[in-house]
């Protein structure tokens, strides 16, 4: 059903934890410091993580840490186990990246129930996550503390891209995404963020219940203004273009002429030029061509 790693330096609440675990059919693997869980999980990549949390040489706060720091191992949720039930240990426990806190001595029923729910939940999230990697977006997501939750293997390709990706993330981009999660006014568009050789754009896509927020990421789009797009496309002048953009906002030649500062008589002759460019003989028609262009 699940593979689980139990992590403990205790020989005794290993074999206690696996009887319970085969009892319900789950697979376990036995690690007894936190060295050898992290390669455990490397070669084997288990559904859920049971870790003590005191152990010598690594600790399970800093096994945890270094599991999560890991992009092949941080969707693996972790549940500590310990002794210890004051708060500031399952604060620790849960800034390490744990998602929960066992007590021991471990209740068989409460274990199996937790494993069950996190192993879900964590399955749930993989098979979402793998659906958006097929679509192939910049996309990652972040917990309401703004830390790196996931992101897909087209947001690790962009990043290759930035000189010194990993500083510039941490630095750089999880400030601005503190920034837009605390301004509402910079959640409804893309916001540029800016790295040594260029710009890129930051847009809040989603926000869940919990907190958890995905975002894309993507190269800054060059500003076109439509006069631009019209003289790129159409093969007009500047001021060709500029009078077939009014035209097409539904402006009358009088109104042009105010807008652009120019003659009545000087927009005519721009509207003449343009009409045998494109070819046709009246306003509507080259309005229509404007604005299909516009669209594209």
């Amino acid at each position: 059903m699940y593979t689980v790693l139990v992590v403990d330096d205790s020989p005794d609440s290993l074999s206690l934890i696996n009887d319970i675990l085969e009892k319900e059919g789950i697979s376990t693997l036995v690690a007894l410091e936190g060295n050898q869980a992290i390669t455990i999980a490397e070669q084997i990549r288990p559904d859920i993580i049971l870790l003590d949390a005191m152990m010598p040489k690594l600790d399970g706060f800093e096994t945890c840490a270094r599991l999560k720091q890991n992009r092949e191992l941080q969707h693996i949720p972790v549940v500590f186990m310990t002794g210890l039930t004051d708060s500031e240990s399952t604060l620790k426990g849960l800034n390490a990246g744990g998602v929960d806190y066992i007590a021991k001595p471990v209740n068989p029923d409460e274990l199996i129930a937790r494993i069950k729910i996190h192993a879900n939940n964590a399955q749930i999230t993989s098979s979402a996550q793998q659906a958006l990697d097929s679509i192939g977006q910049n996309l990652f997501a972040v917990n309401q503390a703004g830390e790196l939750l996931w992101a897909t293997p087209q947001t690790h390709d962009f990043l290759t891209n930035i000189p010194q990706a990993d500083d510039w993330f941490n630095e750089v981009m999880i400030p601005a995404v503190r920034t837009i999660l605390a301004n509402a006014e910079l959640q409804h568009s893309a916001q540029p963020v800016d790295y040594d050789t260029g710009t890129c754009e930051l847009a809040l896509v989603s926000r869940r219940t919990n907190g958890d927020c995905t975002f894309r990421i993507n190269d800054a789009a060059e500003t076109i203004s439509g006069e631009e797009k019209l003289r790129n496309q159409l093969s007009l002048t500047t001021r060709e273009s500029e009078v077939l953009y009014w035209l097409s906002n539904g402006k009358t030649n009088k109104e042009i002429a105010q807008i652009l500062d120019i003659g009545a008589r000087t927009v005519n002759k721009h509207l003449e030029q343009v009409f045998a460019k494109l070819g046709v003989e009246n306003r509507t028609t080259a309005a229509g061509i404007a604005i299909r262009a516009l669209a594209t």
